[in-house]
This record gives C-alpha cells, structure tokens and sequence, in this order.
C-alpha cells in the first residue's frame, strides 16, 4: 500500500512489448485506501504463453487493490493494450470497477465515430482476405509483414479487440466516453484532477499521423486509397457489384485462360512453361495486393491516434502525471489549441506539459509518437519517463526502431536518466527519484 505523505504512485507491469499501469493517489477525506487508477492491461501476440503472464499481472493488480479499482481507462483499439481482459478474463472478473473511461471514438452514438468504424472495418476486412491471398500465393515476405501489422487488432482466428473492449465496458452500466472539450474531473474522495487531452473530435487531426516535411499536411487512411484498396480486393475476390471493372460476361477465369485450346493467344504469351513464374508480375489480379501493407500501417496508426490521453494534475496549479497511449502526430498537436477555465484561472494543454513531471512515453518509443518542439521540450519540469517495450519483440516483429535511439537520448536528457523500460534494468542513477523494481513491475512514488 502506498506510504503516507505521498502525491502519487505509478507502476509499470513487465510483461512485455504493451501497456498496462497500475496508478495510486491518496485520499483527501481521511479514507487508508488509495484512490486506483488503472490504465490498459495488454502485451503483443506473439508473447510466449500470454495467458499466464497476463493472469499473472491481473492477479498481482487484484492482490494490490484489494480486489476494487475506482477508474479503468482502455485508450484504444490495439491488442498490446487491451489482450489482458480476454486472456486474464477469470481473473479481471474478480475486480471490481468504479468507472469506465473510454474515448469518444468509441461511442457509437456520435457521428464521426459510425463513419471511423465503418472505414475500420471494411478495411480490415479486405486487408485480412489480402493476407490470404498472399499466403496462397506463397508471398511470405509480404504475408508476413502484413499479419505482423493486423496482429494489433487480434488474433484471425481468435479473440479481438473489440471482445477486449466489451468486456471492459460491461464492468458498469454506462462507460463515460471523454472529449477533450469536457470540464476536467475531480473523483470523489481525492485532489487530483483529471484532463482529457485526446483524441481530437475532428477528422482532419486524426489523420495526421506523421510529422510533415513542409506545409504540407500527411494523412493516414486517406479515403480514396481505402476505396481503391476495396475495389481491388472485391474485384479479385469476385465481387458482383458495380466496382468491377468488366461485367462478368466478358470476363474468361485464369484456369480456363491456361488450357483453353481456342485461347492460344494466352497460353503463348502469358504461360509459355508450365509452372513457370517469371511472368507473374504481368497479370493484374494480384495488383491490388501491393498497397496492403501500407493500408494496414495506416490503419494502425489511425487506431493509435485515437488514443485517449489523460493529464493527472496532483494539486491546483501543480505537478502533473502525463499519460500519452500511443497518440500520434495529429494527436499530440490539437493540445496545443485546449483551454480550460478551472478555479477561475486558465490551464491550456501547453501549460499542462509543462508541468509535467512525469511521462508514459507514446507508443513503445516510435519515431511519430512523441512530438519535439510542441512536446517533449515543453516539458521543463519532466523527472521520470517510463517506456513499456520489449526491444527484442520488437525486432522480431521488424520494428527494429523501437524504441528510436534519437528519443530516448533526447528523454534521458529531459528527465535527467530517469528513464524507465520494461526491458532493462532500473538505470545506475536515479536522482533521488523513489523507484522500485520488481520482476513484474516498476514503482516510481511522487
């Protein structure tokens, strides 16, 4: 349990390449039992036997809080965040929850939200018939990078993300979904305040998903690559809509092309040699199948920058607790334009980063989760980062640039070498910071 006179605890579980954090705050009203926060509770497929290291972590979680958190907060769509409450499901029934905080991209009431699900799903759909094709087609290079990146939203042939989601949701009869444009909340009992940060409510943010070189704007998923993406899948699949290219009448099947004594004209220029590959890359059947890749990085990085992003300020005008999920580029900018007008003073997104001390660095580490100029070096007061990832996952998956060597030397010197990961040891000097490492977890108390 946490020791009297402190601000705030933050623990890090280890249990590889994902997100999960236990966060205890003291009561104001006189109550021993902290205030619990619990923000996500995931590790990416591929883990060795997952289910027991994710039970093992909702055990230690449900030991810890006695069985009760009052706040559980799932920030996105992503399985390294959200596999726990489907694998460690036995065990996450027994905690019991206060309230549920998700982002607004998950209500289905809003409009913006139906139109993101809708184009999530389509494209999923086509990506995952993609991925088929390629293993059919015996593209294992291709095959492999795409279902490393579908991997993220679950197993194929397992649970999802969207089972992880309900499963968080039906803890409470009504879960708050959280825009940056609500009034920060003070829970009953406590001092701190909670901030929404993000996700933007406006598309155009959303999809601003990497840094751009000039003026002009980078964007993810763009609308008419997805349709042009869909219309190549559902022609190849053999879709009988309007998108086809040809009525059907005209078309002749590639296996009638090749034996066909009358198509002559196919056979002595399309398939001289029987099983003879070298002319694959003229038929255009498999064409639409190059852009898959790039459409599932797409839509990853859309997902990510959905993320719900909370700021805990542990006193009025004073230190804060910075929580960033993976959001990406377009994410991190909307905080800069966020006021609220608390105890009649104003505290802008801005301020709120500059009053960090604390710093769950975006997304593992990658190179578009974690802004410069409008968000690292705001934070003049930062003391301790904590990065959750697993550099030899990483590696294994092919993001060998993850974390990205350039931020965690710019994070060592913002936070003075305080830099917590999941995969190394606690760092020789921690300024007289209060960390304490366990083969499960890692502690830092305010």
């Amino acid at each position: 349990m946490p020791a009297p006179g402190y601000r705030a605890k933050v623990r890090m579980y280890r249990q590889g390449l994902g997100d999960c954090f236990l966060i205890s705050l003291p009561r104001s009203d006189g109550s021993g039992r902290p205030f619990y926060a619990m923000i996500d509770c995931g590790v990416v497929l591929g883990t060795s036997d997952p289910g027991t290291i994710m039970t093992k972590v909702m055990d230690h979680i449900v030991t810890t809080t006695g069985g009760e958190i009052d706040l559980l907060v799932a920030t996105h769509e992503h399985w390294d965040h959200v596999s726990g409450f489907v694998q460690a499901r036995s065990s996450f029934d027994r905690l019991k929850v206060g309230q549920v905080w998700l982002a607004w991209t998950e209500d289905q009431r809003d409009e913006l939200t139906r139109k993101l699900k809708q184009e999530k799903g389509q494209a999923l759909a086509a990506l995952r018939m993609g991925l088929s094709q390629l293993q059919l087609g015996g593209d294992s290079e291709d095959a492999t990078q795409l279902s490393g990146i579908l991997e993220f939203f679950g197993a194929a042939r397992g649970p999802t993300t969207t089972e992880a989601l309900a499963n968080v949701s039906a803890k409470v009869s009504a879960p708050r979904y959280c825009l940056p444009s609500d009034a920060p909340v003070v829970p009953s009992g406590i001092s701190a305040r909670f901030y929404v940060l993000g996700p933007p409510h406006d598309e155009k943010m959303l999809r601003k998903i990497n840094p751009s070189a000039s003026n002009t704007e980078t964007y993810g998923l763009a609308m008419d690559g997805l349709e042009m993406f869909m219309d190549g899948a559902g022609t190849a699949l053999g879709a009988t809509d309007d998108s086809r290219p040809f009525d059907q009448q005209f078309e002749i099947p590639f296996s009638y092309a090749q034996t066909a004594p009358e198509l002559v004209f196919f056979r002595d220029n399309y398939w001289q040699t029987p099983g003879d590959a070298s002319d694959d890359w003229r038929r255009i059947d498999g064409d639409w199948l190059g852009g898959a890749s790039e459409m599932a990085l797409q839509l990853d990085s859309l997902t990510n920058n959905t993320s719900l992003v909370l700021a805990i300020e542990l006193a009025p005008g004073g230190d804060v607790l910075l929580f960033a999920a993976d959001a990406q580029v377009g994410n991190w900018l909307s905080w800069q334009d966020l006021k609220w007008s608390v105890d009649n003073r104003t505290v802008t997104g801005p301020d709120l980063l500059n009053r960090a001390i604390f710093y769950k660095v975006g997304h593992h580490g990658s190179h578009n989760a974690t802004l410069k100029e409008k968000g690292l070096e705001q934070m003049k007061n930062l003391r301790v980062a904590m990065i959750p990832v697993n550099h030899d996952m990483a590696v294994r998956k092919r993001w060998g640039k993850m974390p990205l060597d350039e931020l965690v030397g710019a994070l060592n010197k913002h936070a003075r070498g305080v830099v917590l990961r999941v995969d190394e040891p606690t760092p020789a000097n921690t300024h007289g910071e209060a960390v304490v490492e366990d083969p499960l977890f890692y502690e830092v108390t305010f």
